[in-house]
């Protein structure tokens, strides 16, 4: 969700305005993916990196995050939304944590879309952090790496029992993932938009959902093989 700041800067406001007018386009979006039957949606909203940045300015992220937690856990129910935050909340203040435990059990028996926050989350973070809890749990790979492959890695990863992404959007006119999910995206179509995220609205979905069905997804394989099985196979 890229471009909050320069939507701002470019009307000649502060930036956390435009992280205010984000959270705006985040509801619009949810909303959106609900209507559409979208089932998963994870959205990066605050990543290892940020924390470079300016002081005042990830103060207002933090409030903003903890305000919105406490306000939209109630839109969340009555859409039948369940929040997944994944990533190292322990960085975060007690508050916030406390925050994020509540709206996730608040909203653990939804069922229509499951929105997962990526927050103090990296995709190297992720791997690294699961190699940790794999050699942790099973001790026997240090001896014997042979058994450490895919299926035995994905479990411990952030985003354990949730499919790969099918689609890959990022706003603001930047073209690179920005350490989003990086084991996830292997197989994953991307998108790119020249919108500013607060100008990301349901029409903006459209295009970039409507971009991803004109793709082919071979996973490896020739068109001709593609064209033999059925659609949702790989």
């Amino acid at each position: 969700m890229d471009g909050n700041g320069r939507w701002a800067t470019r009307r000649f406001l502060p930036r956390t305005v435009g992280h205010h007018k984000g959270l705006d386009a985040v509801r619009t979006t949810v909303e959106a993916c609900v209507q559409r039957g979208v089932e998963y949606l994870t959205l990066f909203a605050f990543s290892s990196e940020n924390w470079r940045r300016p002081e005042e300015e990830v103060s207002v992220l933090m409030t903003l995050f903890v305000s919105a937690l406490e306000r939209e856990v109630g839109r969340l129910i009555r859409n039948g939304v369940r929040l997944k935050v994944i990533g190292d909340v322990s960085a975060f203040n007690p508050v916030l944590q406390t925050a994020i435990r509540e709206a996730e059990a608040r909203t653990a028996d939804n069922g229509k879309l499951v929105l997962t926050i990526a927050a103090n989350y990296g995709g190297r973070w992720d791997i690294t952090q699961a190699m940790r809890r794999l050699l942790a749990e099973r001790p026997e790979c240090l001896t014997r790496p042979e058994l450490i492959d895919d299926a035995a890695l994905e479990p411990f990863l952030a985003t354990a029992g949730m499919p790969e992404p099918d689609l890959f959007i990022r706003t603001g006119g930047e073209q690179r993932i920005s350490n989003f999910l990086l084991w996830q995206l292997a197989y994953t179509e991307l998108y790119f938009s020249e919108d500013f995220w607060p100008d990301f609205d349901a029409a903006a979905l459209d295009r970039a959902i409507a971009s991803f069905g004109e793709r082919e997804r071979r996973f490896g394989r020739t068109s001709a093989q593609v064209a033999a099985v059925a659609p949702q196979s790989r």
